[in-house]
């Protein structure tokens, strides 16, 4: 009688560094039992400063290496890419599922006591149009206060949240939203959450902070159960394989520090580490 235990189901993920972390973590959380395969382009980052063109380029090159390691579904933990990218991916993988991110305006109307709701994300996610569809039924019903945030992504991306710059930028980016006297802040960007206890002082105790990660790893769930079916969650849990095309030492430091549960850590195979055709 063959007893071998079936092979878990994967699911990619990938950001433009080590945001994504944040949903990662809430993955993993939702799903202990489904194999996880993030992939940090920390070479290739900001996304958020870069034109649509390079974003959809990295997110493909990323894609076709997550479905290569088997990923039955993908997660785009990165909400540039996801505004840039997503309708892209979905047409060339037709048979993946995608979940993507997107700043949580809906859920901020809702906690918001007096309609004044800020938005922090990068300069590309404000931009797009997606984004500005996203936001478009929300106008009436509230004061919308969009706050590029330009450098901070990068700084969180060093991996100590707690160092000047961050918190500088932090500040810098809050006071015009403390300005504007808004209740509820949208962190419009996967790398803000780590960021938390600085945009906590910057904004003040009484501001909601949003952030959509548990509800991005709720909807990954239920995707992933009616692709694969009730019994596509196990009881073991499964391992979690992070590669970065940046450098492996500070990804393995910043996953030690921000993650309570065991990531191998990885070096980016060539495919991805090579010169983009698309980059500046």
């Amino acid at each position: 009688m063959d007893t071998a235990r079936p092979r878990p189901v994967t699911v990619g993920v990938f950001d433009s560094g080590v945001g994504g972390l944040s949903v990662l973590r809430a993955l993993h959380r939702a799903m202990p039992s489904v194999r996880l395969v993030y992939l940090a382009d920390s070479g290739y980052a900001p996304y958020g400063e870069r034109d649509a063109a390079y974003v959809i380029e990295r997110s493909e090159l990323i894609t076709s290496f997550l479905v290569g390691q088997g990923a039955a579904l993908v997660v785009i933990a990165c909400n540039t890419a996801t505004a840039a990218a997503a309708r892209h991916l979905r047409e060339r993988h037709p048979g993946v599922p995608f979940v993507g991110v997107e700043p949580g305006v809906k859920p901020a109307l809702a906690m918001s006591r007096n309609k004044r709701i800020g938005v922090l994300a990068t300069t590309g996610t404000l931009r797009s149009e997606k984004f500005q569809r996203l936001i478009a039924p929300y106008r009436e019903h509230a004061q919308l206060h969009l706050q590029p945030c330009p450098g901070l992504a990068q700084a969180i991306e060093a991996g100590d949240t707690a160092a000047h710059d961050v918190r500088a930028l932090a500040q810098r980016y809050c006071e015009p939203l403390r300005q504007a006297d808004v209740d509820t802040v949208v962190l419009g960007c996967t790398h803000y959450p780590f960021a938390m206890e600085a945009l906590r002082a910057a904004l003040g105790p009484e501001v909601i902070l949003v952030d959509t990660a548990e509800p991005v790893a709720r909807h990954a769930r239920r995707l992933l159960e009616e692709r694969e079916g009730p019994d596509v969650f196990g009881c073991e849990p499964a391992e979690t394989v992070a590669y970065t095309t940046g450098d492996v030492a500070v990804l393995r430091r910043i996953v030690d520090a921000w993650l309570d549960f065991p990531v191998q850590v990885r070096a980016a195979p060539a495919s991805l580490t090579g010169p983009s055709p698309a980059q500046p």
